[in-house]
């Protein structure tokens, strides 16, 4: 996120530190990968879009932030079955995220 201009946006919305923020998304991870549910046993039920409202998320904050999370998986997991089932889950929960139009987004009549 610090280093691809792509995430700019998504990277504005976090704090100066990421260190709080990785923490928190392997602590999530870990138990919606199926092991236990650390986020919970340590923040309560995750509530996502409720814990996220504060940042402004639209499609640029979204796509880099997808386009890191698909960076770091594609470097962590070779496993095409495991990235196949995955990956749409994922990008459904980014998109998911959303609290505000983009600016030039003009809603239908």
């Amino acid at each position: 996120m610090d280093t691809l201009p792509e995430a700019a946006a998504c990277r504005a919305v976090h704090p100066p530190s990421l260190e709080g923020s990785e923490q928190k998304l392997f602590d999530y991870l870990t138990g919606w990968l199926g092991g236990p549910p650390v986020y919970v046993q340590k923040h309560g039920h995750p509530m996502l879009r409720r814990r996220h409202l504060h940042a402004p998320i639209a499609g640029a904050e979204i796509e880099g932030w997808l386009l890191c999370f698909r960076q770091a998986w594609a470097e962590t997991v070779t496993d095409a079955a495991l990235t196949a089932a995955v990956m749409p889950q994922v990008e459904h929960l980014a998109r998911h995220m959303r609290n505000r139009e983009d600016a030039a987004w003009t809603p239908p009549d």
